[in-house]
């Protein structure tokens, strides 16, 4: 039978455990609607961006070149992974992870680098010999991304497909923001851009085409726009990376705190059961001495 003072003992490192996880999911849900309002605002531009420029690009026809439109080889990928800094929040940095495994093992024919961004991700890989490119800590775990940081990785991502010619393709995999309950992992391609191919959308419904009217030479205005289409495309993808975190991180800090609570409810049971055995055993000893006399 176990001790009354040992079960105690664990009842309170259990309610200790749980005030924690309290305050994490606190924190966690006051941090999520400060980041979830920047992602909704962030994906209509993202969105319309990626659209427009794609459009542009494919009216420009087979005669113009960008150096960020211009496919090229299939060899050199690089994929840039964004993880988050810190754990316990589920299973958010094991589902990117093992979609970045699905991709290496899918493209092992590949010369594959990867960008890590975030610590979880950059440890892993690093235990795993994976070849690292460049590494970016720190940026998720203080909760507000700015738009210069996204600018770091996209010069550092379209430097190494353009001036250095170290890539063929580009790549980020990042968790989308759904709801607090769910995020979903996303692999996409950033470089080379890829031109609007058809006059339909990703449901087959078609589109109004949009008779643009250039100031410029088009030519100028994608040689422009094509670099700031791919800092947009990661700055969203941290904004969504942030939200989905502090969702998953609520989520499972919840979870904790009700296992918290049933695992208190067990114990104290279990406490009880043990002191009325020990009260039992008592007045058993006391009425049988009583009988001896």
């Amino acid at each position: 039978m176990p001790n009354l003072l040992d079960i105690r003992r664990r009842i309170k490192s259990v309610k200790n455990t749980q005030q924690i996880t309290k305050a994490m999911k606190m924190v966690s849900a006051a941090k999520l609607k400060r980041a979830q309002d920047r992602v909704v605002t962030a994906r209509p531009f993202a969105t319309k961006m990626t659209e427009v420029l794609g459009e542009l690009a494919r009216r420009t026809g087979e005669n113009f070149h960008h150096p960020l439109l211009d496919a090229r080889g299939d060899d050199r990928y690089l994929l840039v992974l964004i993880t988050a800094d810190k754990g316990l929040c589920g299973a958010f940095n094991t589902n990117l992870i093992k979609a970045a495994q699905s991709f290496i093992r899918e493209n092992s024919d590949k010369q594959i680098e990867i960008v890590s961004v975030g610590r979880k991700g950059r440890d892993f890989l690093r235990r795993t010999r994976s070849t690292i490119a460049n590494e970016y800590i720190g940026l998720t775990g203080k909760g507000r991304i700015e738009f210069s940081e996204a600018l770091e990785i996209a010069r550092d991502v379209i430097n190494r497909f353009t001036e250095d010619r170290e890539i063929d393709k580009a790549f980020v995999i990042y968790n989308e923001f759904k709801s607090v309950l769910q995020q979903r992992v996303v692999v996409e391609q950033l470089l080379p851009v890829s031109r609007a191919s058809s006059d339909s959308d990703s449901s087959g419904q078609p589109v109004n085409l949009v008779d643009y009217i250039y100031e410029q030479l088009a030519t100028e205005i994608l040689s422009k726009l094509l670099p700031r289409l791919v800092e947009t495309q990661i700055f969203r993808a941290l904004l969504e990376s942030v939200a989905s975190e502090h969702g998953a991180r609520m989520t499972a800090m919840d979870s904790a705190s009700k296992n918290a609570r049933e695992l208190i409810d067990s114990l104290t049971l279990n406490m009880n059961r043990v002191r009325q055995a020990s009260i039992t055993n008592e007045i058993i000893e006391v009425v049988s001495g009583a009988a001896a006399l």
